[in-house]
């Protein structure tokens, strides 16, 4: 497993900064965020990027990006496919419609899965994967929802981004993981709490670590640091030497 940073982190810094940043953090990976350091169409930005990645020997993982499932979006996800293969991004993450799973309705829910398996299709001429947002407001706001979506959708390369649902317990959440992570391909970690109060995330290795230890032992290849408290970048250098330290228990207990 590798730990990497979402560039979304340090929305603040270019993007060759979150790269100084991630080499100085002793980070693998990077997802690149479509909203300010790759835009979506901005091919030469994805370019440049791609070959400052290479030069500092951090790979690509995947690209962030806001596209929204939903009925009838057609073809408009090309250029976010077009802009993550110029990137060489492995995946791009999107989010799952833009109604709670709650008050979907049938239609809704099989408009979104159908328009996912569309872009699963578009992407998988690229080369590419798709990964699900798990987040509230979305047809992926619960673990229950979340996989019968991958079912309805029934693409092969559509997976699932976890990261903990707001205010969920350590316990509740560590359960939550478990049951997704054999769909997963990557979890978004940072520790907010209460509500999206920013924290450090060893305020909550109690929820951490066994999401890890089972992250790992799934094959999840990419631990993504999501958020620090304060935007701070020299907060990402203590984080990361903290999920490195998880990562690498992990693989310890595993042996």
């Amino acid at each position: 497993m590798r730990a990497g940073l979402c560039s979304v982190t340090l929305r603040a810094l270019s993007a060759s900064d979150v790269l100084r940043v991630t080499t100085a953090a002793r980070l693998r990976c990077v997802e690149w965020g479509g909203d300010v350091h790759v835009p979506v169409g901005d091919l030469a930005a994805a370019r440049r990027v791609r070959r400052d990645c290479a030069d500092a020997g951090v790979a690509v993982c995947s690209y962030g990006s806001y596209y929204r499932a939903a009925p009838g979006r057609g073809g408009d996800g090309q250029a976010i496919l077009d802009t993550a293969a110029e990137l060489g991004a492995a995946r791009v993450r999107v989010w799952a419609g833009a109604v709670a799973s709650s008050a979907a309705t049938d239609g809704q829910r099989a408009g979104v899965a159908a328009d996912l398996a569309g872009l699963a299709a578009q992407a998988g001429e690229r080369g590419l994967s798709i990964a699900l947002e798990y987040h509230g407001g979305t047809l992926t706001d619960n673990r229950e929802s979340a996989l019968r979506l991958l079912r309805d959708a029934a693409a092969p390369n559509v997976s699932l981004y976890w990261q903990p649902p707001l205010d969920m317990p350590d316990e509740q959440a560590v359960e939550d993981a478990l049951a997704v992570l054999p769909r997963a391909s990557a979890v978004h970690v940072f520790s907010w709490l209460p509500g999206q109060t920013r924290r450090e995330l060893s305020s909550r290795q109690a929820m951490w670590r066994p999401v890890i230890r089972a992250a790992s032992a799934a094959g999840i290849p990419d631990a993504l640091i999501e958020f620090v408290p304060g935007d701070d970048p020299a907060l990402v250098l203590r984080e990361a030497e903290t999920l490195r330290e998880w990562i690498r228990q992990a693989r310890d207990d595993a042996a």
